[in-house]
């Protein structure tokens, strides 16, 4: 049979193929560059939501603190005044409520200067802490742009590697049919091969025997061919001398079709008799069961008699 295909065709095919995946490799790429970011991004902020936290905690305890001086001052006031008025005391009650005053300040006074050790304390652990996520911040904003940079740098790089892509893809294009091309490009976005070689009638693609006609129309290049089973495009390859080529000839080659009418009533009368078969078994079966059942009806009366 006359070939009406330019294999020209195919040699396009393949050479798009190439093309294609090195094209979809890189724009994989360049869609990966902001997910290598995410991390340090989110760390940064969580580091910096940590920050403000904490200095929103250092205000409440510095508060807390001058607060608490604040009180401090009052009580030591307080017993001082008292300790001075001892001197001027001229009556046993006046004495009393010096005692007293001197007494409830001076108990103020310790839990005050306790719970005022306790926030400074407080504070400056927070100040420490406040200072190290500022380091820590900084460090980390450095490496991010630094990372930002170097992918920047990359994908500018992967950009130029794509323009010179599209552009051979383009020019390979040029002699491919639009609706081939469609098609050709969402096989090799699935499977990384779009058009595969066809051997002793096997797809190489998805290594399935291929029906014997069509595997014998792909050897005929008539058209561009599908495999029926992984959608690929099919090109056939001749085999090297000594090599067996012989799986598929139209001589031999047979299908459902290639049956005989006599052949395929054979197949029906063959089922009807299995059909007429299983229904005699089941016939017998239920005559059987109702010769059990009147047996054990029979020897229950027996036994009542």
């Amino acid at each position: 049979m006359e070939k009406t295909l330019d294999t020209k065709v195919f040699d396009n095919l393949e050479k798009l193929q190439v093309v294609l995946s090195e094209k979809y490799q890189i724009q994989a790429k360049i869609e990966d560059v902001p997910k290598q970011l995410g991390a340090q991004e989110e760390l940064l902020a969580r580091l910096k939501k940590e920050y403000i936290e904490k200095n929103s905690k250092y205000e409440e305890v510095k508060t807390k603190v001058d607060s608490i001086k604040e009180e401090l001052e009052e009580a030591v006031k307080l017993r001082e005044e008292g300790e001075k008025g001892m001197d001027n005391i001229s009556t046993h009650r006046e004495y009393e409520a010096l005692e007293k005053q001197i007494s409830e300040a001076s108990e103020k006074e310790g839990s005050l200067r306790k719970d005022l050790d306790k926030a400074e304390k407080n504070l400056a652990e927070l100040d420490e802490a406040i200072k190290a996520d500022e380091n820590w911040i900084k460090s980390q904003e450095k490496d991010l742009n630094e990372a930002r940079a170097s992918l920047d740098k990359e994908t500018g790089s992967l950009k130029k590697e794509l323009a010179s892509l599209e552009k051979k893809e383009a020019h390979i294009a040029e002699n491919i049919d639009p609706e081939i091309k469609y098609k050709f490009e969402r096989i090799i976005q699935r499977n990384n091969e779009g058009i595969v070689n066809v051997k002793n009638g096997v797809c190489g693609g998805c290594h399935m025997i291929l029906p014997a006609q069509f595997a014998n129309e792909v050897r005929d290049e008539q058209e561009i061919l599908f495999c029926p089973y992984c959608s690929r495009i099919l090109r056939w390859q001749e085999t090297k001398d000594g090599e067996e080529q012989n799986y598929y000839t139209m001589d031999s080659a047979s299908s459902v079709s290639d049956l005989d009418d006599d052949d395929l009533l054979d197949d029906n009368d063959d089922d009807e008799n299995i059909s007429d078969n299983e229904d005699e078994i089941k016939d017998d079966d239920d005559l059987l069961e109702e010769e059990e059942e009147e047996e054990i009806e029979d020897s229950e009366e027996e036994s009542e008699e």
